[in-house]
């Protein structure tokens, strides 16, 4: 296992069976000491990150599909930013699942997100995802009514059901490549509140909060146990979770940069080798270079000096 894989595991859920969300503190930094250490360990993450990318959009075999999930004010925007940054963009897709479109309930659930899944070669990103079906739509069951469903088909085994369908999708899509990884970033209601109130003091941070994000609270308890049971549900050896402290953002990332990191160095990823055709190609396209009587350019440093 990669040291990457190692800092992360103590946060991944593979088996969901004995999973307790009590049992994971939103305020745990593990073994970092200090926001400074934390920053200069991820913006190595960044670099080594890059670099699995950039091989992984050259050898074109393998996707990734990370999925973030949590409460408002959890940081899955920062996360998304800050892990991300030093990606190539061609290679990176982003998706933010909100409220459905009337088109998306003339759909089943999963097929707004189907369409937007990662390509061979790319990371694809999921800001929320299908497991809202599971989590609003289970907190607020007045939702599924516009969703057209056949009544007989809304039973008491429908939650049961969709993790079902879910877990069977994402087997699906990891026998065909595209490995999936899911995070939970898990934050506490005194620090949302603090989030919460930071946005409505700072006026460049009052576009993020809305009234329902406050309302939404009233309905905590609701979503902790829609969650917990969501992870018990759905986690799995080839489609885990990470369920990641979220109280302070710095280890958050941290956490999401290694098990990303950590995800890609298990794969056997390398650039594509030349065969013995492309070879001979790429020499007769040498020989033309070659030949064609152009002066090669001057390195960059030869020409400054050329100038004075």
């Amino acid at each position: 296992m990669s040291k990457a894989a190692d800092f992360a595991k103590p946060y991944r859920v593979e088996d969901g069976r004995k999973f307790r969300l009590k049992d994971v503190d939103p305020d745990d930094t593990g073994d970092v000491t200090s926001k400074e250490e934390a920053q200069e360990v991820l913006a190595k993450g960044v670099e080594v990150l890059a670099e699995l990318q950039d091989i992984l959009y050259a050898q074109d075999k393998w996707g990734l599909l990370l999925i973030f999930q949590a409460m408002d004010a959890a940081g899955k925007d920062g996360a998304i930013k800050h892990v991300m940054s030093g990606v190539n963009p061609q290679g990176t897709q982003v998706f933010s699942f909100k409220s459905p479109s009337a088109e998306d309930l003339d759909h089943d659930y999963l097929w707004r997100c189907y369409k937007c899944l990662p390509e061979r070669g790319r990371i694809g990103i999921f800001n929320r995802s299908y497991y809202e079906e599971t989590l609003v739509v289970r907190v607020h069951p007045e939702f599924l009514v516009s969703q057209k469903i056949p009544p007989s088909l809304v039973t008491k085994n429908i939650w049961k059901e969709r993790f079902e369908d879910i877990n069977a999708f994402e087997r699906y899509l990891t026998r065909n490549g595209i490995l999936v990884r899911k995070f939970f970033l898990h934050v506490s209601k005194k620090e949302q509140k603090k989030r919460f109130l930071k946005r409505l003091d700072e006026e460049d941070r009052n576009w993020k909060f809305s009234a329902n994000d406050a309302k939404e609270r009233e309905h905590w308890d609701a979503y902790m146990e829609a969650y917990e049971d969501m992870i018990r549900a759905t986690a799995t050896e080839d489609a885990p979770w990470y369920v990641v402290p979220a109280d302070t953002k710095w280890f958050t990332r941290l956490v999401v940069a290694a098990a990303v990191i950590g995800t890609l160095e298990k794969l056997d990823l390398h650039y594509p080798k030349v065969d013995e055709a492309k070879k001979k190609e790429l020499e007769a396209a040498r020989t033309i270079l070659e030949g064609s009587g152009e002066p090669a350019s001057e390195p960059a440093e030869e020409k400054k000096d050329s100038k004075g």
